[in-house]
Parts: structure tokens; sequence; C-alpha cells
């Protein structure tokens, strides 16, 4: 190691509190340092180049280092650095961008917000969703539904939305009125039963928790087309038509978390898109300006925007940062960058399918219970036995093994308890996919090597 990456890991243990983080840990193992990036490709202060199979933190869409994007914002900060949208103002860049989300939005969407992450944007549709019902006189329409396991950020009503434990044992009691159901995670809660039977379930389930809160208390039920961070969940093809026929039967609004799933992760400018959704808000972020600069948004109705404008006065609600000049600059650039070079459209029509193929070749791994992807999006499944789907002993801590022994291939993905899931920026190409896979593969077999060297149980990857 460096005397450079030591100085660097001495100060960063010094004063830097990273976010989901155990920093004892960290400080003890020290951090790796990343000096620069193109492409798919990011450096480390050791000089190691690493397929960045995750873009970022599922946001670097257009990959690194497109001047483009670089020169925008510098011309942009050259001409109007930050002015604020509050007042009665607005500013050029917030106003084009707003134009150009509408125009990618489905149809009955014309109206955004703007934010400054994803987790800003769920509070806003939180806010928005609660705002809403009073204004039509139906005040007690307080209760959002969310789903188990769900990620929709970190504030207190981002944690309070998702639905993961380790969060929400952290911190005290999170914002009242929100309520959980099963996740639409077949591979892991319902084996038992066919992928269709179990979509339908989990969206009985659903319906079951609107009946027994009821109607007149329930506001919005909230989801990602694809759960991210909770492993990269791609839901049966039964779960999304099932829920769409449940909402239907009652008047609540659909909020579409789309911070990962937007602007081409699954072949689509929108997830919902994909599956067919017609949400009555869209948080947004991320992908939005490919994570070169921090924004977000919630795209709205029209539904909920003329309510919002034509019989709610002034919205008491709002950001510094909403609209910031250079940052809706240079999103409006990435959008562009994104429609001109076709990059939605050979996700779904060439990368995505390919992925595909390649991905689900090592499912014949002795260690992957299931691979599985959508667009450029996947997850692999280990298991101890492939035949009943036993997961390790979770002392094994097999999926960080995995992570970190991809890392040493040369290849960042990244795990979710004993899931290794990845979403690399979407201008990777088939070479790159192929380099991916080899990589994933490789970080694989070292696993079950160390697995097998240690003797772990006989049962270890057995194929029966």
């Amino acid at each position: 190691m460096s005397s450079t990456t030591r100085e660097w890991q001495a100060l960063d243990r010094a004063h830097y509190l990273h976010p989901f983080t155990d920093h004892q840990a960290l400080g003890e193992e020290g951090s790796r340092v990343i000096t620069r990036a193109e492409g798919v490709y990011i450096h480390d202060s050791e000089g190691r180049r690493l397929l960045d199979g995750m873009a970022g933190l599922w946001c670097v869409n257009l990959g690194y280092g497109r001047r483009e994007l670089a020169g925008v914002a510098a011309e942009q900060l050259r001409e109007l650095p930050y002015y604020n949208s509050f007042f009665k103002t607005t500013h050029p860049p917030a106003v084009r961008l707003a134009e150009k989300l509408c125009a990618l939005a489905p149809d009955h969407v014309n109206r955004v917000f703007f934010t400054g992450s994803g987790s800003e944007a769920n509070d806003t549709a939180l806010r928005m969703v609660r705002h809403y019902w009073a204004l039509k006189g139906k005040p007690h329409k307080q209760v959002v539904i969310a789903r188990d396991n769900a990620y929709h950020g970190s504030t207190v009503a981002g944690m309070s939305l998702g639905g993961m434990a380790p969060m929400q044992g952290q911190g005290g009691p999170g914002v009242p009125g929100i309520v959980h159901v099963p996740q639409p995670y077949w591979f892991g809660e319902g084996r038992e039963r066919t992928p269709a039977a179990f979509g339908r379930e989990c969206a009985a389930a659903l319906e079951a928790k609107i009946l027994e809160l009821g109607e007149e208390n329930v506001a919005a039920f909230i989801a990602e087309p694809v759960q991210g961070a909770g492993g990269a969940i791609i839901p049966p093809d039964s779960y999304w038509p099932a829920v769409r026929a449940v909402l239907a039967r009652y008047d609540i609004l659909l909020v579409v978390d789309e911070v990962i799933c937007g602007f081409g992760r699954l072949g689509e400018w929108f997830g919902s898109q994909h599956y067919g959704l017609q949400p009555d808000l869209m948080p947004i972020a991320k992908g939005l300006s490919s994570g070169y600069l921090p924004i977000g948004g919630v795209l709205v109705s029209d539904r909920v925007a003329e309510t919002l404008i034509e019989a709610g006065g002034e919205f008491f609600h709002g950001f510094t940062y909403s609209g910031h000049p250079v940052c809706a600059a240079v999103a409006l650039k990435n959008l562009e960058l994104l429609e001109a070079e076709g990059v939605v459209e050979r996700v779904r029509d060439d990368l995505g399918p390919y992925l595909a193929e390649r991905w689900t070749s090592l499912a014949t791994h002795p260690l992957v219970g299931e691979a599985r992807s959508l667009g450029l999006i996947g997850a692999l499944e280990l298991v101890a036995d492939k035949a009943s789907g036993r997961r390790f002993d979770k002392a094994l801590a097999v999926g960080n093994l995995c992570r970190d022994l991809s890392l040493e291939a040369g290849l960042v993905m990244r795990s979710v308890g004993d899931t290794l899931i990845i979403s690399p920026p979407l201008v990777i190409t088939r070479d790159q996919i192929d380099e991916l896979v080899t990589r994933a593969r490789r970080a694989l077999d070292e696993a079950a090597r160390r697995l097998t060297a240690v003797d772990h149980g006989p049962s270890v990857g057995r194929v029966s």
C-alpha cells in the first residue's frame, strides 16, 4: 500500500463519518480511496481499475467522464451559480428541465417539484399525499401503505416509508401512519408457490390491509417498480397487474418510487412505463443527472397537481436547493444525451436482453440458487444447497465474502445479505458485460474454493 493511500485513510478515519458504515470496522480495515473514473471503470489510489457494476450508487447512467456534462456545469456556474425558487422567482435551467421531464413522463404527468435527493423526494411525496386528501375534504386519509424490506431513503420520513428493520431500529419512533405489507420476493419468501400465485398473493395482502385499515383512512400505496436496495427484487409477472386491479377498486393514490428505476434502468424512461402503471406521484433522483450533481424531484400527476394548485393556497414545503440552476442544467443535458444517443432504447432492445443471457449463465454455478435480471439490473442468490435453496449460516457472511472477492477480481458488486446485485452504467458495451460476468464467476469460484477449504458442511454448493 502506498504512503499516499495510508495518508488518505488516516485522514478519513480521523474525520469522515460515512453513510451506512460500521466506523470501527472501517477504521481497522481502511477505506478504498477512489481517485478517478472513465466510462464504466473507476480507479483507486493503488492504481487498480475496477469495472463499476453498480454505476456508483445506481446512478451513473451515462458513465463517468462525460465532458459535455462538465462543460454545462462550468458554463452555468459562470452565468448563474445559484438562485432559489422561493418568493415568486424562477430561472431558465429549472424551467427547461421541468419542461423536459414532463415531456418524457406519462401523458397524465405535467408538473414536477424539485428536491436535492431521492430521500427528499419521498419526504415531499408523503407531504403531498396527505395535503392532497386534506384539500379533498378527507383529512382522515392519512395512512400510507409501503412494503417490507423497501428502501425509500434515509431521512426520518424515508426511513419510515421504507421497511428495513435495521434502519427502523435506530433513532426512535418514525413517522406515524405508515404500515407495511409483504414484498414480492419470490426466491426469498414464496418458493412454496408458483411465481404467478405468489405475485397475486402479495397483491391480495395489499387489499387485505386496505380493508383492515378502512379505505377512508388509506391515503396511498408506495412502491418501487423493482426493489433496488432491498436486493434487486424483480416481482413476478403477475404482481403489478394484480396490484393495479386492487388499486382500481379503491380511491387511493399510487406513488411509484422511480429513484432507481427511472431514466432507463429497466429499458424505458421510467419503470412505471415498463409495468404499465399510472402513478399519481413519481419520486425521481439518481439517474436524473447520472449522479454528476445532486438533484431529485417528484413528478406530479394532473389529478394531484390541479388540486394542490386550485385549492391548496401556499404549499409550506421546499428546500434551499430545489431546482438548483447548476444541477438542473446538468440534469437537462444528461437527459438530452440519453435521448440523442438512444441509450434507453439500447438497454431495452440490446443490452438488457444480452445481460439477461450472460447473467443467467451464472445460474449453473454451485453457489447460485437464482440469477435474475431486468434491463440493466441483476441479482444472484447465494445458497448452500441448490436443490432446496437452503441459505448459508449467516455467521459466514457469504454475500460479503463474494462482494470482497469480486473487488479482488476487478468488479464492483454489492451484497444484500447473501444476494449479490449489479446495476452497471447504461453505456456498458456487450464486451464489458462479458467482462462483468467473467469477473463475477471468478469471484464465485474463489468463494466456493474458500468455503470448501474451511469445510463448512458437506452440502456447500451441492447440486442434487
